[in-house]
């Protein structure tokens, strides 16, 4: 998926990245992955498992950052702001 809700307001997206993670997680889709592109830091790591940054053209993979916070995650806590500045780190 490439960017998928950039267009959309705050709300509507935040309630389809959760439909999108609980469709995924329930186990009742045979989907085994997701890949999706996205600019936005904090999505990234609510719903990934990795996240994998490149370069500008040509794209080369800089950094591989595993995500291992369980589920649900919690933007607030001290762990999920540490992942978001480490990506920060390698993305600016």
């Amino acid at each position: 998926m490439d960017e998928p809700f950039s267009q959309l307001d705050p709300l509507t997206a935040e309630a389809l990245r959760a439909e999108i993670l609980d469709l995924w997680l329930s186990g009742v889709t045979t989907v085994k992955g997701i890949v999706m592109v996205t600019h936005n830091v904090e999505e990234a790591v609510l719903m990934a498992d990795r996240i994998i940054i490149l370069t500008p053209r040509p794209a080369k993979i800089v950094k591989i950052i595993e995500v291992k916070l369980l589920r649900p995650r919690d933007r607030r806590s001290k762990e999920f702001q540490d992942i978001v500045d480490q990506v920060y780190e390698y993305v600016s």
